[in-house]
């Protein structure tokens, strides 16, 4: 196979040149003008960030493309799906709020944002992943799957449990509705915490399989009756339903990147990655720790999992932070010094196994 171009910048600017005219002048050297945009929507895959979490990527990197889609006379969105943990992006509403509060407005981007799985999380297209070894049909929040274009924006990082949050992490877990997440998280099924359950009932109301009952005056779920479906989720109102995310570390990543092939097989995307304020854990989490590393620079390309190898190897050619958590440690891969127990090796093993893209990628950068 061909080696994989991935094209990189870094984060010095001189002569007047501003971070997101470098970040076009990237883009653009890498073939966004190859897509077809004209009179088609175009979804922006991206991580709005966390209410209190500071280390999202600024909505000024998102208006750059979103421009670049409207000059080429494209219908552009930012999206993102709703979370399986209980935060400030569970449903629609409080998701959009934050999208807002954290700049990811038309006025700010120049693009509406949209909910990819609704107001729920219940909102989803199932998708054929034929040579899935885990996943047969993912479930992807729908308005994704109606687009006619992804371009996915990632802000590169750690994450506690698949070892780095990139590319992958961006469109597979990023794209899927609430019943997707819980299938990539867990073995099992989801499980009531008694003590927060007031036997409103709602749970039952939203379970199409009745397999909620009531004992003792609380919810339980019959795992025997139970889709995993993850509606009865949504649906609490005091967030006493939760996954049991209880998935092994590898198949975790396995599952992610059967999700990803479900989206960019079926529709035509492009890739970029920004690897700044790289916290040890994700974007998802309310706070952010000192970086692990310094920042390194800006990256696009038409093969995702290049991409990811990329970052991967530019971040692991960095010395760690003073003042991190990795700082003094002996350990010439930093996320798995940040996270042991995590195996981010799996991504690629699975991802090259399924034709998702190469390892073997030819770096080409500008200043």
């Amino acid at each position: 196979m061909e080696k994989a171009k991935v094209y990189f910048t870094d984060f010095h600017t001189t002569g007047g040149i501003t971070l997101p005219q470098k970040l076009r002048k990237l883009v653009k050297m890498a073939g966004i003008d190859k897509m077809q945009f004209k009179d088609r929507f175009t979804a922006i895959k991206i991580h709005f960030g966390e209410l209190g979490n500071l280390a999202f990527l600024r909505p000024n990197y998102a208006k750059v493309i979103v421009d670049i889609v409207k000059e080429n006379g494209g219908k552009v969105f930012l999206t993102d799906c709703n979370t399986l943990y209980v935060g400030s992006r569970k449903n629609a509403i409080d998701h959009l709020d934050t999208a807002y509060e954290n700049g990811y407005n038309p006025f700010q981007t120049g693009a509406h944002v949209i909910i990819a799985d609704g107001l729920k999380g219940t909102d989803e297209t199932i998708v054929e992943v034929p040579d899935g070894q885990y996943v047969r049909h993912a479930k992807i929040g729908r308005a994704v799957m109606d687009a006619d274009n992804l371009i996915s924006v990632t802000h590169f990082k750690g994450h506690e449990a698949t070892g780095f949050g990139g590319t992958f992490k961006n469109i597979g877990m990023g794209c899927g509705s609430r019943a997707g997440k819980m299938e990539m998280h867990s073995a099992g099924k989801p499980f009531v915490n008694p003590e927060v359950c007031v036997a409103c009932k709602l749970c039952t109301k939203n379970c199409a399989h009745s397999a909620i009952s009531f004992e003792s005056g609380k919810a339980f779920i019959d795992h025997n009756k139970c889709v995993g479906c993850g509606r009865c989720i949504g649906a609490c109102p005091m967030d006493a339903i939760e996954a049991a995310s209880d998935e092994a570390n590898d198949i975790l990543n396995k599952k992610i990147v059967e999700y990803t092939a479900a989206v960019v097989r079926n529709i035509p995307s492009f890739h970029v990655s920004l690897i700044c304020d790289v916290s040890p854990f994700c974007d998802c989490h309310a706070e952010n720790d000192v970086p692990i590393i310094p920042d390194v620079g800006m990256l696009a390309s038409f093969d995702p999992v290049a991409l990811d190898k990329a970052c991967v190897d530019l971040c692991n050619a960095q010395k760690a932070a003073a003042g991190s958590v990795i700082d003094g440690i002996d350990d010439h891969d930093h996320f798995h010094a940040t996270h042991p127990t995590t195996h981010w090796q799996s991504y690629f093993e699975q991802a090259e196994k399924m034709g998702l893209g190469t390892t073997d990628y030819e770096l080409i950068s500008f200043k």
